[in-house]
Parts: structure tokens; C-alpha cells; sequence
């Protein structure tokens, strides 16, 4: 063989590589070091923890149907609508809207908007390293914060939209005891150490499920507020 089939090189990796050459000297050996990567291969080990979930998840859903009948009314009749008529339960958060809002801002630009944060929001430099929120630049990021909070309340008092303003307020306050526990390196840092992203998520999924539930639970003839009880 000529020298050209062989290639040194200094790599302790062995899963970058599996296979390779080692001399070893009178002095020396060979020394290998392996660690967990923080990652698995997509290929086979998540697409087969995917498709488990999927079968188990098929298998619940077929069970929960040949035991419960779905909650289904009868014919539709053109002559006498049901009072309220209520949207499917995954568009009632945007019926509840509707109710507060103008047509347009309700079923237009709020689902707009949302959409086209979602699209364009991964593309921005936020937060990419997951990193906590409060644990650099607090004073800066809590003057952002308040602006942000003033803004979503003077709006969402604006138009009455109670049942958005309080999960908001519920949101800020946590945030805030966050930035608390931040200052305060003796307390627990689980919450601290949250990124943006989670708060996010956490604050609009809070608001998908009150503005559902009080779409379904609390709404009566007319659309008026009715306690589930009476």
C-alpha cells in the first residue's frame, strides 16, 4: 500500500469515528474518551419513540370511542337554531373573542398576527440558547417587560376583555416572582431559569384554555354569562 491509504489524525470521538487507526508506542497508550452526547439520532430512535406514541395514542382514542357515544345533537333545523349556537369546541376561543372585538380584529387580524409571529418569530435571534431570562440584564429586560404588560392591559381593559386580562396578570405575576428569585441566588432556580419561549407558550396556552372553557361552560342564550350550575 501506498502512503496515501492511510490518514492520521487526533479524533477521540468514536461515534464521529467508528473506525480508525491507532499507533501505539512503547510509552503511550491508547487513550479513548466517551461521553453521552446531549443528542440521538432522529433515525431510528426518535422516529420509533414517534410512532409507538402514535399507536398507543390510535389505540386510546379507538377505546374511549367504542365506550362513549360522541356528544352529538340531532338533525339540524333550519327553523329553530339552538340559543347560543356554539362553534366547535377548538373554535370557541376564537368565538369568545368575537364577542369583545370588532368582526375584524377578532376573526382577521388577531388570527393573523398570531400566525405570522409563529412563522417569522424562529427566524429572530430570541433567546436562541434557551438561557433564563432574568439571569442577565435584569433591569433592562424588567423595564421591557413593564411596557409590554402596560400595553396588554390598557388594550385588553379597553375593550372589556376581562377573562384575556386576568390569565395576563396571572402570567406577569409568576414572571415577576421569576425576576424575584433571580436577584436572590439562595432560592430555587428552576423558575428562574426559564427561557422566553416558555413563557410565551405558557401564557398563550393559558388564554387558549380560559377563553375555551368560558366559552363552553359559561356562556348561555344570547351569549350572556350564565354560571355552569344554574
Amino acid at each position: 500500500m501506498s502512503e496515501k491509504d492511510f490518514i492520521a489524525g487526533m479524533d477521540s470521538d468514536v461515534r464521529k469515528s467508528p473506525v480508525r487507526v491507532a499507533f501505539v508506542t512503547r510509552r503511550s497508550s491508547p487513550n479513548v474518551k466517551v461521553r453521552d452526547e446531549d443528542l440521538v439520532m432522529s433515525h431510528p430512535e426518535v422516529f420509533l419513540r414517534s410512532a409507538v406514541a402514535i399507536q398507543i395514542l390510535a389505540v386510546v382514542l379507538v377505546w374511549i370511542a367504542l365506550l362513549w357515544d360522541a356528544p352529538l345533537e340531532g338533525l339540524a333545523d333550519p327553523m329553530h337554531t339552538p340559543n347560543p349556537a356554539k362553534a366547535p369546541w377548538y373554535f370557541l376561543g376564537l368565538q369568545e373573542l368575537l364577542h369583545y372585538f370588532p368582526p375584524v380584529v377578532a376573526g382577521v387580524l388577531i388570527p393573523t398576527l398570531v400566525v405570522i409571529a409563529l412563522i417569522i418569530i424562529p427566524y429572530f435571534n430570541v433567546n436562541i440558547q434557551a438561557e433564563g431570562l432574568w439571569l442577565k440584564n435584569r433591569a433592562h429586560r424588567l423595564r421591557i417587560f413593564g411596557v409590554v404588560v402596560a400595553v396588554f392591559v390598557v388594550f385588553l381593559a379597553a375593550f372589556q376583555v376581562w377573562v384575556a386580562l386576568v390569565p395576563t396578570l396571572v402570567i406577569a405575576a409568576l414572571m415577576l416572582l421569576a425576576a424575584y428569585y433571580a436577584a436572590h441566588p439562595e432560592t430555587p432556580r428552576r423558575i428562574p431559569a426559564k427561557p422566553v419561549s416558555f413563557w410565551i407558550m405558557t401564557w398563550f396556552l393559558t388564554e387558549l384554555v380560559v377563553l375555551t372553557a368560558v366559552g363552553t361552560f359559561f356562556r348561555g342564550p344570547g351569549w350572556a354569562w350564565v354560571w355552569p350550575w344554574r
